[in-house]
């Protein structure tokens, strides 16, 4: 009986996670669009801070993450495929990414991208 009890406690636990997360996410984009930054501030933010940043694709390094720049610096992003790929991103392009930074204890931050545009 406890053995019931704890794997339904378990999974009730990782379905209202879900929830929270989706709630989360909603949050980051809204504070990301009113936070509009650099590459240098961006670096500069706590770790899941909201941001959109305006800037040029340089290079596709692998996979999801490319080599993003503006006028204060460069920075990885790191962009799901399922954004990518239908805009046939490529060197040069002019994007609008909104996302979060992300920080890590042994690699650069990088930007995790949930919404991104061409912009001409």
């Amino acid at each position: 009986m406890k053995k019931i009890f704890f794997v339904a406690f378990t999974g009730f636990a990782l379905l209202g996670s879900g929830a929270v997360m989706a709630k989360a996410d909603a949050t980051l984009i809204k504070e990301a669009t009113k936070n509009v930054v650099t590459v240098s501030k961006a670096k500069t933010l706590d770790d899941e801070s909201g941001v959109t940043l305006t800037g040029t694709i340089v290079k596709h390094i692998t996979g999801d993450h490319f080599e993003f720049k503006d006028a204060t610096g460069s920075i990885v992003i790191d962009i799901d495929d399922d954004l990518w790929k239908p805009l046939e991103l490529k060197a040069g392009d002019k994007v609008r990414v909104v996302g979060e930074v992300d920080k890590h204890r042994v690699k650069p931050t990088d930007i995790e991208v949930f919404q991104i545009e061409c912009v001409k």
